[in-house]
């Protein structure tokens, strides 16, 4: 087994093979296939409903196939978060510990061995491993999720469900399984967790299938989207943005190959009305007949309809439409943000930043008028409406009561029918109107909540994590209904692309008060980066400067700085054929281990010479810049 926190040779790759799944007896996934080669990072795709946390039960074998196989390596381990940890008194940092079982177990025979053959064998493999800086490893994990240096030495049981989550998933990063499954893990993180584990994704040594809506992480934390849709599986290289493209691509071809079919349909048809019951043509009407009972239907790709939202209108009010000077507030006794001053207008469109606890839904509760102000003066426009969005709103809806009940409650006198449509203007139909809430998707819940918050028109919008449980065709429809609103908008979200398509304004949540933020989200994302790397080492004093460079040495140097470009980008490309190659199905049909094993090793080959090459331009890049700097 490899040692958690070793980034080895990986051992997996997963084989989806013409399988077929049905769910009271509709086929929910029908002869799809994929292959994952070993390492790659892979993003699942697809629309709210359409099987991807089934397909997750069926690789884990927790539910079982109709017809078809799912292979992977001999001892291949697979690892995912199935639910939270569990509410122990076992500290955060040895509930992640536990999570490496080999270890555990040496660990404990080691206190008990009494061999001295044994006790050589268990310090060895204990060495192997790397067990002594397991908690190092651990502890850097916890960090990354939002869990300081004390919060880690806690219980699990003094914290609540969201954050045990992120324990779970700190235990099985931790573990390192060969096939990592990870189904929306960024739901219950805040933007900085998210980021990082984007960030750690990324340098991930083994293979990652990853069920997400955030547009970010599917852009730079994996290299591949295998999308769920039509009930079929297909495999794309390149990122999410890439996929859309050709994916757009595809549709536009077949909806233009379409249409050519229909034509030429009409145009047959056309022949066979006019001539039929004439005795002279009566061949050539079923000739035609024929052609036209051969064509197979091009089917285009499933377009996902843009489920649009509608946020009402409200009256236009004069600025500010609120104002706070030397606010204080925070829960009971407890002071959280202290000196806040700050104004908001009507058009403001405002992401709060900052890490989890930092008084991010403080900020929110109290614009949102459900915290008191301690101190300090709060200015509101008169009649001033808002809107207030969090995901514990869509925990709180009645799950034994209809939509329609929902909103009945809130508009007894309007008939059923404007009910009805403002239930469409939120993309649930006439089915969802009537089906209790607890048998709806968290999509549709999430869309409810939505419609209840700002069905009184509010001039300012409050939104904490509104896109959990939204796909990403939700996530699109929201941003375009965000945009068309009129009112102020404040934004709590771990979705970097939904926060720099709304937000013109930032402000930063940290230190018990509130700042605006004066970079954007690119230089906020680089500087939470930043803070994951360690320290550099304090520099030696530097010796006496040298004398500078000769005309003809520089020109060397730049030579062999462009001779060692060229090598690097002529073995990426070489890197990216073999890619390529290694994805190919038809490559692992039965009979061809010899060939896998053959393109294996060139890869292996040219991954090695490019980890040589790069050293070799780095060299020559740094030789160059010392010579030009003197």
């Amino acid at each position: 087994m490899t040692a958690p926190g070793t980034w080895a040779t990986p051992l997996s790759m997963l084989r989806i093979q013409d399988i077929t799944y049905s769910v009271e007896g509709r086929p929910l996934i029908d002869g799809a296939s994929a292959t994952i080669p070993t390492g790659h990072k892979v993003g699942l795709v697809g629309r709210n409903g359409t099987g991807k946390t089934t397909l997750f039960r069926l690789i884990r074998g927790e539910l079982a196939l109709e017809t078809g196989s799912i292979s992977l390596p001999t001892k291949a381990r697979i690892g995912g978060v199935a639910q939270e940890a569990p509410a122990s008194d076992v500290s955060l940092v040895n509930t992640v510990l536990a999570a490496d079982t080999e270890r555990t177990a040496l660990m404990a025979e080691a206190e008990t061995a009494t061999d001295a053959a044994r006790i050589a064998e268990i310090q060895t493999r204990l060495s192997d491993i790397g067990a002594w800086s397991a908690e190092a490893r651990a502890s850097s994990i916890l960090k990354g999720l939002g869990f300081d240096d004390e919060d880690q030495k806690r219980p699990c049981a003094d914290f609540s469900g969201g954050w045990r989550m992120r324990v779970a998933l700190a235990a099985v990063l931790f573990a390192q399984p060969d096939l990592l499954l990870l189904d929306e893990p960024t739901n219950y993180l805040d933007l900085e967790g998210a980021l990082w584990l984007e960030s750690y994704l990324a340098k991930y040594p083994h293979t990652v299938l990853i069920v997400s809506h955030d547009r970010g992480l599917l852009n730079r934390a994996v290299g591949a989207i295998l999308h769920l849709e039509d009930k079929k599986l297909t495999l794309y290289q390149g990122t999410y943005d890439t996929f859309a493209e050709t994916r757009a691509a595809r549709i536009l071809a077949a909806q233009a190959e379409a249409k050519k079919q229909e034509a030429r349909r009409a145009h047959l048809q056309s022949f066979v009305d006019r001539f039929r019951a004439k005795a002279t043509k009566a061949v050539q009407a079923q000739s035609r007949l024929k052609m036209i009972a051969k064509m197979k239907p091009i089917t285009t790709p499933q377009e996902a309809a843009l489920r649009a939202f509608t946020f009402p209108e409200p009256e236009e009010m004069s600025p500010p439409i609120i104002h706070l000077e030397g606010g204080t507030t925070g829960y009971g006794d407890t002071e959280i943000l202290k000196r806040l001053n700050l104004r908001i207008d009507q058009d403001d469109r405002i992401a709060l930043l900052g890490k989890n606890g930092q008084g991010k839904s403080t900020l929110s509760k109290l614009l949102a008028d459900r915290l008191p102000l301690m101190a300090g003066k709060m200015t509101r426009s008169s009649k001033l409406r808002i809107g207030y969005f969090a995901q514990h709103q869509v925990d709180e809806l009645y799950v034994d009561e209809t939509p329609i009940d929902h909103l009945r409650r809130l508009r007894p006198d309007e008939a059923p029918a404007k009910l009805r449509a403002r239930l469409a203007g939120f993309g649930l139909g006439a089915a969802q109107a009537e089906t209790e809430v607890g048998r709806l998707s968290g999509g549709q819940k999430a869309r409810l909540s939505l419609l209840i918050a700002t069905i009184d028109a509010p001039h300012m919008l409050i939104l904490d994590e509104p896109t959990n449980h939204l796909d990403i065709e939700s996530r699109e429809a929201l941003v375009e209904a965000l945009t068309a609103y009129s009112g102020a908008v404040i934004l709590v979200s771990h979705d970097m692309h939904l926060l720099s398509l709304v937000a013109d304004r930032l402000w930063l949540v940290s230190g018990g008060s509130v700042k605006p933020y004066e970079g954007d989200l690119e230089s906020y994302r680089s500087l939470l980066l930043a803070r994951e790397k360690p320290a550099p080492k304090a520099e030696a004093p530097k010796p006496a400067k040298p004398k500078r460079a000769s005309r003809d040495v520089l020109l060397g140097l730049r030579s062999e700085v462009r001779k060692s470009e060229s090598r690097v980008e002529k073995l990426s490309e070489m890197r990216e054929k073999l890619d390529e190659k290694l994805a190919d199905p038809s490559l692992y049909e039965p009979g061809k281990a010899a060939d896998i094993e053959v393109w294996q090793k060139k890869h292996a080959e040219c991954l090695e010479a490019l980890e040589r090459a790069e050293g070799l331009w780095m060299e020559a890049l740094e030789k160059l810049e010392q010579a030009e700097a003197q």
